[in-house]
């Protein structure tokens, strides 16, 4: 599990001055891309953790090998746990591992560990693909988060806005802001950010707040406008599981005794949008009805055939 493996990157690196990602590589038993790929997520995170190129170079922790955990400062033991925050929910010896280090903390850098830790929502459903990056902007708001803070956010095309970030969550392909601007907590697309901006303002939720649950409120009403539309499908046996995959939350199997065949209910936010993801199933599906789908499908293979001929 990455968690557990991200903590013993950092042993190593407080118990040796230097190493290099083949040693450490070599030290975890993994390959050297993935020792890498650890090295730069603990930069990206913040640890102040750099390489040095060149002959007898290697990585190194700013400052030099330390002995205890306890040897980071509170900012940096942030970032550490928020970047472990990325992998919380995971495999049981990953969580034991965590938990240690937070008793191994001061109490006075415990209590913003554990919020950074927190600030990263499990969320076991998915609207399509797992990410396969995590954006930067994402380190940043979970230690917003744990320090408490208010960030300003450009969102799209909209105005700045100033918000209490509360929590962040992977979901079909991309990562999620959950935020209250004032009102009631609203979802961002972290990528659609253009500019992010951690401010002095102390920020925090309401007494009482339930992260879980805001955030289950938040999907459901996704959700509803994505589903605003339906469609009755026959799937092809060899196809179901794939399509099932991918419409994640917006399919519901109701038959699943026909011909060697399952039928299903789809759901997109529109017409078009639904007949444009039926579309790329071919012949794999038989949309049944309704009218207004199948005619919305029937005009889309019109212009395929029209603009390829």
């Amino acid at each position: 599990m990455r968690a557990d493996r991200l903590i013993r990157v950092l042993f190593v690196l407080q118990a040796r001055e230097s190493v290099t990602a083949a040693q450490l590589a070599e030290e975890l038993e993994v390959s050297v891309a993935t020792a890498r790929r650890d090295l730069d997520a603990l930069t990206m995170s913040g640890v102040p953790v750099y390489s040095q190129p060149g002959r007898g170079g290697g990585w190194r922790l700013l400052g030099g090998a330390r002995t205890n955990l306890t040897g980071l400062t509170e900012p940096e033991t942030t970032a550490l746990f928020a970047l472990l925050g990325q992998t919380h929910g995971g495999a049981t010896e990953a969580a034991s591992a965590i938990r240690k280090l937070l008793a191994a903390l001061p109490a006075t850098f415990r209590s913003s560990a554990e919020r950074a830790i927190g600030s990263t929502i499990d969320n076991g459903d998915a609207w399509g693909d797992a990410p396969s990056t995590t954006p930067p902007e994402v380190v940043v708001l979970q230690q917003a988060i744990a320090r408490g803070r208010a960030v300003t956010i450009s969102y799209r095309t909209s105005r700045p806005v100033t918000t209490t970030p509360l929590g962040v969550a992977a979901r079909g392909g991309s990562w999620y802001l959950l935020a209250d601007p004032g009102d009631k907590p609203r979802m961002y697309r972290v990528d659609r950010i253009r500019e992010l901006d951690v401010l002095d303002t102390a920020a925090s939720p309401p007494a009482g707040f339930d992260l879980h649950r805001a955030w289950a409120d938040s999907v459901a009403e996704v959700e509803a406008l994505r589903g605003s539309s339906t469609a009755d499908v026959m799937v092809s046996t060899y196809a179901a599981s794939a399509f099932i995959s991918r419409f994640g939350a917006q399919v519901t199997v109701t038959d699943a005794s026909g011909d060697g065949r399952i039928r299903v209910e789809a759901r997109a936010q529109s017409t078009e949008a639904l007949a444009e993801q039926l579309a790329g199933w071919s012949t794999a599906i038989d949309v049944l009805g309704p009218l207004d789908v199948r005619r919305a499908l029937a005009e889309l293979g019109s212009k395929l055939v029209e603009h390829y001929g």
